[in-house]
């Protein structure tokens, strides 16, 4: 773990608004290991409780690299940064990684964080981290839409996301509250 990283609860304040965190600071979703992983940004997602358990859910559209290790690894992290990080998460929006060395390009610094579903990617400039195993994933179907008007709206090639379902095994904060 990164040493400026502390571990808290899953339910602990610190978290915040789920709103401001997801759809105004963005996130990077990451998933894979140290040795081979991709992170993209997204502003679509949820922090919440489903099954009796605290989850994350995220969505990633199927020609987004990043869902190739989705697909793969039985975790993935949701890490958030402050303002100063802004344009290191439009780059990583704006370009995949199967072209470019994001890492590279952003100087972002990856970093082992190990899970009770195994060793995942953090980043030592996130001043908060999700660590969540994979438990559930399904595509989106246009048939169970119930508002017509989105998948013409947000869907008009039909690449509709497939939705995951993370546990919160791990949540690290740089936040300093005294």
């Amino acid at each position: 773990m990164a040493d400026r990283m502390r571990e808290i609860g899953s339910r602990d304040p610190l978290l915040g608004n789920a709103f401001e965190l997801i759809a105004d600071r963005w996130m990077l979703v990451t998933a894979g290991t140290p040795a081979g992983f991709n992170t993209m940004t997204a502003s679509w997602g949820c922090l919440g409780e489903l099954w009796s358990r605290d989850v994350c859910i995220v969505f990633v559209r199927p020609q987004r690299y990043t869902r190739e290790f989705m697909e793969k690894s039985p975790g993935f992290t949701l890490s958030f940064f402050g303002a100063e990080q802004r344009a290191s998460l439009e780059f990583c929006g704006t370009h995949s990684g199967r072209d470019v060395d994001k890492m590279a390009e952003t100087g972002l610094e990856p970093f082992e964080l190990e899970t009770p579903a195994g060793s995942l990617v953090g980043f030592t400039q996130a001043e908060l981290i999700v660590a969540a195993r994979k438990i559930y994933a399904q595509d989106i179907a246009r048939d169970l839409f119930v508002d017509l008007s989105i998948p013409g709206e947000i869907y008009p090639g039909g690449d509709f996301h497939r939705i995951y379902v993370g546990e919160i095994e791990k949540v690290l904060t740089s936040i300093r509250t005294s």
